[in-house]
């Protein structure tokens, strides 16, 4: 069993992560349309280049911390090593130079590029780092569940805290309001990735014997068909979120006129968020972790379609809809992220090489692919729905928004419910493979 303490340590990492991640999904793309005064187009290509390229960095990363060895761990280290330059980074992100035509939009290119370089560089080893820490099915549920209600915890700290201290700090000038904005926002994240790095311990290790190359991983990693369906999950699962994230300011300023709310709107649905996350291990214990998932999708779609048909002068209940969306929606993650450790048994068990880290970083890198498509999708279909930034919207706009915002991500919701019919490892499945992996020593 694991200590308390040593779960919200883990945890913590999460809340550092996510003060980035959520302020991408929240804000990057109206910070490059509205403030720096890139076309919704151009940036929602860039979104989808630059994730295209962790197509590289990911599985390299995955293979390199399953190749490290230190004092310290495998995954541990990568924490202490990139705390400081991710939030440097970070920073650099969301400064706006003094520049005009295209050098705004390379500037934009290269830094998005390098902020998703480290990102990768340090989230993979740490979220590798949750598959290591305990091998018990339903400790690692309560890891995963401790992990993201922190992790939410960061996502309401961007959400509650982003625009008052823009308006703060910039006193009128928003470029250096967003600026000042992330420079808080990573001395935070630094100081949590420290405290998550002296706070855990690695006790699932690699079996001593193993040699194995590259491309013996991805051979083993393709033959692990609990992975593909997972890896396919996340892919249609982080489309349909982002999408809907990204676009929530756009419904919430234009759609529904209430661009003083945009705070709370954001607020209420990392509320949510939270809340979901806490309830996940007591549903586990109830309820197959499968059926619960697959439920909860399904649940998740239907609640965006219905918000297509709240009326505009129905203000509750649109923002009920969003916390009770995110609820749902995210009461499934933590399962999500436990099934990953699961799969990583179950491919050591069915083809005899344990790779944590060419599992967990090929998985995140079909997150990343969805967070980029759902950006990409955002920034397309504000451009096609003609959004013009910062004006007066048109009808046609407005409707774009709003189909966006609802009809638009529960597709992605049901895609999942549709992959995931086909995943099979169940407590039971689980609880084999350990015994079997056990057994013959492995």
């Amino acid at each position: 069993m694991l200590t308390i303490r040593e779960k919200i340590a883990y945890g913590l990492g999460d809340t550092a992560s996510n003060i980035i991640f959520q302020t991408v999904m929240m804000f990057l793309l109206i910070f490059y349309t509205d403030v720096v005064g890139i076309s919704p187009a151009v940036v929602g290509t860039m979104f989808l280049v630059v994730r295209l390229f962790d197509a590289i960095t990911d599985p390299l990363m995955g293979a390199l911390a399953d190749r490290t060895k230190t004092r310290f761990g495998q995954f541990r280290p990568y924490l202490l090593w990139l705390a400081v330059p991710f939030g440097i980074i970070s920073i650099m992100a969301f400064t706006t130079p003094d520049l005009t035509g295209n050098a705004k939009v390379i500037y934009a290119f290269v830094t998005y590029t390098l902020l998703m370089m480290v990102y990768t560089a340090i989230n993979i080893p740490y979220s590798a780092l949750g598959g290591v820490l305990t091998t018990q099915p339903a400790e690692r549920v309560s890891v995963q569940t401790y992990r993201f209600v922190l992790g939410m915890l960061g996502g309401l700290i961007v959400a509650a805290g982003t625009l008052p201290l823009v308006e703060y700090f910039g006193d009128g000038d928003k470029a250096k309001g967003y600026q000042l904005t992330m420079v808080a926002m990573s001395l935070l994240g630094v100081a949590m990735f420290l405290l998550c790095f002296s706070g855990t311990k690695e006790r699932v290790c690699v079996p001593e014997n193993q040699q194995t190359s590259f491309f013996d991983d991805l051979k083993a990693l393709w033959q692990n068909d609990q992975w593909r369906i997972l890896s396919l999950a996340g892919l249609f699962l982080l489309t349909g979120q982002v999408l809907r994230a990204t676009l929530a300011i756009y419904y919430v300023k234009y759609v529904l006129g209430l661009e003083a709310q945009i705070t709370l709107f954001m607020s209420l649905g990392m509320i949510g968020s939270i809340l979901g996350c806490a309830c996940a291990q007591a549903l586990a214990k109830r309820v197959c972790k499968i059926k619960a998932y697959i439920s909860l999708q399904l649940i998740a779609a239907f609640i965006c379609v219905i918000s297509y048909f709240v009326p505009k002068d129905q203000v509750t209940t649109a923002f009920v809809l969003f916390f009770l969306w995110s609820f749902f929606l995210q009461m499934a993650t933590p399962l999500l992220w436990a099934k990953m450790a699961d799969t990583i048994d179950y491919g050591h068990w069915k083809t005899g090489v344990r790779i944590t880290g060419m599992v967990y970083s090929s998985v995140v890198f079909f997150i990343k692919l969805g967070v980029a498509f759902g950006g990409a999708f955002a920034g397309w279909l504000l451009a096609y729905y003609g959004y013009q930034a910062d004006v007066e919207q048109t009808e046609t706009a407005k409707e774009g928004i709003l189909l966006s915002f609802t009809v638009y991500p529960a597709l992605g919701s049901i895609l999942v419910a549709w992959v995931m019919r086909k995943y099979v490892l169940n407590k039971e499945k689980v609880e084999q493979i350990h015994l079997a992996l056990k057994t013959h020593g492995a």
